[in-house]
């Protein structure tokens, strides 16, 4: 895991993200990547499995992940559940395409045929309504200040993580 600073004050929230092979019922996750309450990240390739076929070079063009590359580096979907499941086990862990991330997350768990040790929830989960409409903008100021070019799942879950630190943050601050 790779480390980093932890932030004064309320813990930040652990935040998941996951790169996929395109969108819709027969995509799959090619990458996922989390940052921890502490700072700690962690990201991973996926191979994809023998039934994972679909690919979208729509995606692929946002994510920038060759499918070649995740043939020869991914790892199988049985040690990517496992590696989640050690390291999130008990949390709730949250995203912000829950509908998108909890479907690929599900195909991942079942080709492994093991169940999450963990629990993903939406972002809009931390926040009230007027803050939740602050996120995007909030996120990409994150991107931006870290110089963030790869939309990756680790650097995407650790955008998000600042930005809702700095979000639930102002919200204390302005109370």
């Amino acid at each position: 895991m790779t480390p980093a600073p932890a932030t004064p004050g309320e813990p930040l929230p652990c935040v998941l993200d996951v790169e996929a092979s395109g969108f819709g019922r027969a995509s799959y996750p090619i990458e996922v990547g989390y940052v921890l309450p502490d700072g700690r990240a962690r990201c991973t390739l996926i191979r994809p499995a023998a039934g994972w076929t679909h690919w979208d070079e729509r995606a692929a063009g946002v994510h920038g992940i060759a499918r070649e590359t995740l043939e020869r580096c991914g790892r199988p979907a049985a040690e990517v559940a496992a590696m989640l499941n050690v390291d999130l086990a008990g949390r709730t862990v949250y995203c912000d395409g829950w509908a998108h991330d909890y479907a690929w997350l599900g195909a991942l768990f079942e080709e492994a045929g093991v169940h999450p040790s963990f629990r993903l929830e939406t972002v809009a989960r931390l926040l009230d309504e007027d803050t939740l409409a602050r996120l995007g903008d909030a996120r990409r100021g994150v991107i931006g200040e870290l110089g963030l070019a790869r939309h990756r799942a680790s650097s995407d879950a650790r955008a998000l993580q600042i930005a809702l630190g700095r979000l639930r943050a102002s919200r204390q601050g302005s109370s």
